[in-house]
């Protein structure tokens, strides 16, 4: 991998500046057969947690549409259901076009789950990068002292994967950017967690990177390796269009 980021711990929550808090309950459609909360439906939560978060900074207006890059997500302890969630929101680093975004989530009832994207603001008639405001780099600059972020990959496309199977797109999946959503992808990576179970018992975490959008139509293809050594099992994931690498991913113990 072309750095070590992938295996460090995320930041802890900063003891002061701003930090968006908000709490719900988790919902019947987003847990499995286990009764725990699916990954998908952390990447919806954090993604409503983001919008709220928008509101409540007086950004909304400015800033309405961002695009992830890369979602990490940490699963401490699992949040089962029923269960009321609390959500902690903070910026663990910004530059003018695009931040990483920590949130935490932990149950009333037991449960931990924590995980950060790096998110770019985006102009949607131009589909470019959008410079921040002022009053946001102002807000969110306050729980970091990073305040050049540049985008750094975590994950390498693999080279060759060990086994591929179809994965078929619905409408549903698309956004108004006419891209797969990013819960979508991890509906992806739920696929290939039911074949690896030991990697995804806790504390384990999933990466994806987006490298290029997938459209609706497009027939597109999991495929995974099973790596790792010793006591750090891991398995390898690409989402692909043909040959072309459009996510890749990462599920890993911690």
């Amino acid at each position: 991998m072309p750095t070590n980021d992938v295996d460090h711990r995320l930041s802890a929550q900063p003891e002061a500046g701003y930090v968006y808090r908000t709490a719900w309950r988790v919902a019947t459609g987003d847990v499995g057969g286990d009764l725990n909360l699916r990954l998908d439906g952390v990447a919806r939560y954090i993604q409503e947690v983001g919008a709220e978060n928008l509101v409540d900074a007086g950004e909304a207006e400015e800033h309405p549409h961002w695009l992830v890059q890369r979602t990490v997500i940490d699963v401490i302890e699992p949040i089962e259901f029923p269960n009321e969630i609390a959500f902690s929101r903070w910026c663990s680093a910004l530059s003018l076009r695009w931040c990483t975004m920590r949130v935490d989530l932990v149950g009333s009832d037991g449960g931990r789950i924590e995980t950060e994207g790096f998110w770019i603001a985006m102009n949607a008639k131009t589909l470019t990068p959008q410079r921040a405001t002022d009053t946001l780099l102002e807000r969110f600059g306050s729980t970091t002292t990073e305040h050049r972020l540049k985008w750094r990959p975590w994950l390498t496309n693999p080279d060759a994967v060990d086994h591929s199977v179809p994965f078929a797109l619905r409408r549903t999946d698309i956004d108004l950017f006419e891209h797969v959503t990013n819960t979508a992808y991890w509906h992806a990576i739920h696929e290939v967690m039911a074949l690896v179970p030991d990697v995804c018992e806790p504390p384990y975490r999933a990466v994806i990177e987006y490298r290029k959008p997938i459209k609706y139509g497009e027939d597109v293809t999991i495929g995974w390796t099973r790596g790792g050594d010793g006591e750090i099992p891991d398995v390898h994931i690409a989402l692909t269009v043909g040959d072309d690498v459009r996510a890749a991913a990462l599920l890993r113990k911690l």
